[in-house]
């Protein structure tokens, strides 16, 4: 099954609320960024090779994303604790939620069947969602390149 067909929103739905833990022990709720671009990004692991590419390679492009008033937010079923230590070792200037109960990542239709080195298993999709001002998802990235990722985002703002 290809990822596109694992997610089930598509660009103009509504995009699903939700409130979560963040690393430092705060809450966020998607509600609070109405009337602000939020650029939602699903990553399947604090400090992995891929993940921590793609957490450096927005924390670099931060500046622009800020002066476009876009909100970052990176989400993963990782705990608060662990975002805790992922933020710090890596300067990271943007909330990481803690969606342990997979409630978000279910939301979002990311979480699915994976392959690594010939097995299958569930688990996070690498998936980012633009959605603007009204609420409404404008833009989907099923299929991401860690390293390059940001650049691709800030040209669809």
């Amino acid at each position: 099954m290809d990822k596109e067909d694992q997610i089930k929103l598509k660009e103009g739905d509504v995009a699903p609320e939700f409130t979560a833990v963040t690393n430092g022990g705060g809450k966020v709720s998607l509600s609070e960024f109405k009337g602000k671009n939020v650029v939602l990004y699903f990553y399947p692991k604090d400090d992995t090779p891929g993940c921590t590419k793609e957490a450096c390679n927005f924390r670099d492009n931060f500046g622009e994303f800020q002066m476009r008033g876009a909100i970052v937010l990176g989400i993963s079923t990782d705990s608060g604790k662990s975002h805790d230590k992922f933020v710090e070792k890596f300067k990271l200037p943007f909330p990481l939620l803690a969606d342990e109960d997979k409630r978000i990542v279910e939301a979002y239709g990311v979480w699915g069947e994976k392959r690594f080195m010939g097995r299958k298993y569930m688990g996070t999709l690498r998936v980012t969602f633009l959605i603007g001002p009204d609420g409404c998802i404008k833009k989907i990235w099923p299929q991401v390149k860690p390293d390059e990722h940001a650049v691709e985002v800030l040209a669809a703002l």
